[in-house]
């Protein structure tokens, strides 16, 4: 399959592309992973007026109508720039809430303006922990009885990476709905997920290229050795190919689509980031490098919202 993007779409992640390069991301990621939220919270209004949370919201609530191209166009940018906070929480929580009443009135213009970052903790992907609880505005816990409106977050704890910061949300409060769209809302974010993943892969590789035409060894750029130039394009045709699933899958919408496309993305950008650090050589360890900031949300995006068993297990039919 070869999917093409409109016009409109390529303008649309233009314009994002040139929001994210004016925010200086990297030092939002850094801020935000110290919990010092004031500069991603600002960033996340930013994306909201551009229209990124609005596009899993219905019109009558400050949406743009659900949108799944344009939201899998604008989440490949946000991996990569490695912008931080609950990204894909966010769309399956304004999927949660959206009941076409009292609280989608309630929650989602707020979710569409940016103004409100939400987080959902969900029994299947890590019972009472959800993403940055400590910044969201709008807590939702999965419990026996259904959906709740948690109170609070509690301290955060450690994550491989460090700007998703987990916290562990009390399954009490406000019973908002008995019956949630829980499946429908794993989709939205498992499709955000995938489009996130395949970004930060593009990040590792084109800051990875870039990286071995300045490193030199023998008086050579590392860049010129056959070895180097074959990982590489080992790494690039992942991402091709993961790409097309991606797009595809924001087309049909199935659950197998999905699972497939979340599986091929994950695994192309991990497949990146462990050539980029293995290329990089020393540095790639540091923390205080940038490329830490792609590399760990690699390995973090691969585990969330479905494991790699558990989407082969999807398309498999499985599950």
């Amino acid at each position: 399959m070869r999917f093409l993007l409109d016009t409109g779409q390529r303008d649309f992640a233009d314009a994002l592309r040139a929001l994210l390069t004016a925010a200086d991301t990297p030092a939002v990621a850094r801020d935000w992973s110290r919990g010092e939220h004031a500069a991603g919270l600002a960033l996340w209004g930013r994306v909201g007026a551009a229209g990124v949370f609005g596009l899993a919201v219905p019109e009558e609530y400050g949406g743009t109508g659900r949108l799944p191209v344009e939201l899998a166009v604008a989440f490949l940018e946000l991996g990569r720039y490695a912008v931080p906070g609950p990204l894909a929480e966010t769309v399956a929580a304004a999927v949660l809430l959206d009941d076409g009443a009292g609280l989608a009135k309630r929650f989602l213009p707020g979710i569409a303006a940016g103004e409100t970052p939400a987080t959902v903790a969900f029994e299947r992907h890590g019972y009472g922990l959800a993403l940055d609880g400590d910044a969201a505005g709008v807590r939702l816990a999965a419990t026996p009885e259904g959906l709740r409106l948690s109170p609070g977050a509690g301290a955060v704890r450690r994550s491989l990476d460090p700007a998703r910061r987990l916290t562990p949300l009390p399954p009490v409060g406000e019973l908002l709905s008995t019956e949630p769209p829980w499946a429908e809302a794993v989709l939205w974010a498992r499709l955000a997920t995938a489009a996130q993943a395949l970004g930060v892969g593009l990040a590792l590789l084109d800051r990875t290229v870039a990286y071995v035409k300045q490193r030199t060894q023998f008086g050579v750029p590392v860049g010129s050795f056959q070895a180097v130039r074959h990982r590489l394009a080992d790494v690039r045709i992942a991402l091709e190919f993961a790409r097309p699933l991606v797009f595809g899958a924001a087309v049909t919408m199935t659950p197998s689509d999905v699972a497939a496309a979340k599986l091929a993305a994950c695994e192309a950008a991990y497949a990146g980031a462990r050539a980029a650090l293995q290329l990089h050589g020393a540095i790639g360890y540091t923390a205080e490098y940038d490329l830490s900031l792609w590399l760990t949300k690699a390995r973090a995006l691969r585990g969330a919202w479905g494991s790699p068993e558990e989407c082969r297990g999807v398309v498999l039919g499985r599950r």
